[in-house]
């Protein structure tokens, strides 16, 4: 499709949130044109499990967000659910000691206060919720909210929803600069053209650093390696996202090295996944046999009925990690006409769709559903001064 040489709004990125901000954007009737380098959901979108957490997120202003895109979800798109097979399954996090479970039972409760339904579950009642669940587990807690998609299905209906109500979509299309009116941002130069534009918003996820030194600002985007394996399909033996309580630890950390927690879900189709890991080892592409048996490890003394079951393929991901554990999103001061919605590490699907209406009201100049200030991009600036202090 040709490139329109003019758009009111430029989105940058052609995954999960790319798609929900061009959706909503368009749903508010301005003109959208979605640029990526390569393909329709073919970055992280691609390399995750479509995970809609509540579960592993402390109360403050990440928690508030996804409960905004579980409104969405659950609300204004539900009719939608099916095309991008959203299944809520509910999410069981269990601790094998009793210092593990009085932690959880603590983050819980700071959960509840900030509006989470969630239930603590003694050691003994686990296999209720988990039949096949490994024995001896101390206790757990249930989050009837946990839910997930199929994130290339979420990205793909979304975009072409969006199409329906005006927007075009081009994919192999890289951006290779700003078009710029002193510090204001007025529109993108490509290879195969320039367009401009009012606003363009920076959805590139793992490359949304790049994507803002293009226009001279900071975003701290750094790729956070994860893998995922994929079983033979198989009966129904998981009901629900299974994973150890470490698991929130390792989602807050900030360690750049090694992490392996196991996390346990089947899918519609009867596989079951298997993860996780996280690791800040760049773009590195090469295949780490290692962590995957420590992660295999890990699930089968989670689930050992697992000890028997086929591995079809795994595969891995970089997820948009930044150093504070908050996503970037808003308009950028430093760089007038230019929004951000990137960073959201391994939450992103999830929290695409609230991320999409926050970034379209802004445009639109509609007071946003949430205080953007705590996602403000220019937030790392003061890490700059105090370097330099």
């Amino acid at each position: 499709m040709k490139l329109p040489l003019s758009a009111d709004v430029v989105v940058i990125g052609a995954g999960a949130v790319g798609a929900a901000c061009a959706y909503f954007a368009a749903l508010a009737g301005l003109k959208v044109a979605v640029l990526d380098s390569g393909p329709v959901a073919g970055g992280t979108s691609s390399a995750c499990e479509g995970n809609i957490l509540v579960s592993d997120k402390e109360a403050g202003p990440e928690l508030e967000l996804s409960l905004y895109s579980q409104s969405l979800w659950r609300g204004e798109l539900a009719e939608h659910g099916p095309l991008w097979e959203f299944e809520s399954k509910g999410g069981l996090v269990v601790s094998a000691r009793e210092t593990t479970q009085a932690n959880l039972a603590r983050l819980a409760r700071r959960q509840r206060e900030a509006g989470i339904d969630v239930e603590l579950v003694a050691g003994a009642e686990l296999h209720s919720h988990e039949p096949h669940l490994a024995p001896g587990m101390a206790g757990g807690a249930f989050y009837p909210q946990d839910a997930q998609v199929q994130p290339m299905l979420a990205a793909a209906h979304l975009l072409r929803l969006a199409r329906g109500l005006g927007a075009t979509v081009h994919p192999g299309t890289e951006v290779t600069g700003f078009l710029r009116r002193g510090d204001a941002v007025t529109g993108v130069a490509t290879a195969r053209g320039n367009v401009s534009a009012n606003s363009v918003v920076n959805a590139a996820g793992t490359w949304g650093g790049a994507v803002a030194s293009l226009a001279g600002v900071r975003v701290p985007v750094l790729p956070r390696k994860g893998y995922v394996m994929v079983t033979e399909p198989l009966p129904v033996m998981v009901r629900h996202k299974v994973y150890a309580a470490e698991y929130v630890d390792n989602v807050a950390s900030s360690d750049a090295g090694l992490q392996t927690s196991p996390v346990v879900e089947g899918t519609a189709s009867g596989t079951i996944l298997i993860g996780s890991s996280r690791e800040r080892v760049g773009f590195d592409k090469s295949f780490n046999p290692h962590v995957l048996a420590e992660m295999a490890g890990k699930a089968m003394a989670l689930f050992p009925f697992l000890q028997e079951a086929k591995v079809l393929r795994s595969y891995f991901g970089f997820r948009p990690y930044c150093p504070d554990h908050l996503p970037v999103i808003g308009p950028d001061p430093r760089a007038p006409g230019l929004w951000h919605a990137c960073g959201h590490e391994g939450a992103g699907i999830g929290l695409s769709v609230g991320t999409g209406a926050l970034v379209a009201a802004s445009l639109t100049g509609a007071a946003p559903a949430l205080d953007l200030a705590p996602f403000a991009p220019e937030r790392f600036d003061t890490d700059l001064e105090g370097a330099h202090a």
